[in-house]
């Protein structure tokens, strides 16, 4: 399983976050997965400026090609995810400004910092 962290901006002209906001944006982007995004679990906590998610995905076996998102990781495939759901959703287009595409780290494993 992968888990993969995001947040979509609170547009501008929104509302104020309310206690039901990230349970009703979870179920907004409920609405929009399908199985080759490999949504197991999502969950959400509204702030001021912004929401704040955690994606669990199932992991894809990348010699697999009977799926079109084998070989994309799991930023990859959250990004589509959020910005289709973006696209389809009018309580998320309202709230939230587009998703951002994430930069992809492209550092090898030895030019990595390490902690």
């Amino acid at each position: 399983m992968d888990i993969v962290y995001t947040s979509l901006e609170r547009h501008p002209t929104a509302d104020r976050a309310t206690a039901a906001e990230a349970a009703e944006a979870v179920d907004a982007l409920w609405a929009h997965a399908v199985p080759a995004d490999g949504v197991e679990h999502i969950t959400a906590t509204a702030g001021p400026q912004r929401l704040d998610l955690l994606l669990y995905l199932l992991t894809t076996d990348p010699t697999r090609s009977d799926t079109a998102s084998a070989s994309a990781s799991a930023s990859e495939r959250c990004a589509a995810f959020l910005s289709r759901s973006h696209h389809a959703s009018p309580l998320l287009r309202h709230r939230y400004q587009p998703p951002t595409p994430q930069t992809r780290d492209t550092r090898t494993r030895t030019d990595r910092p390490t902690d």
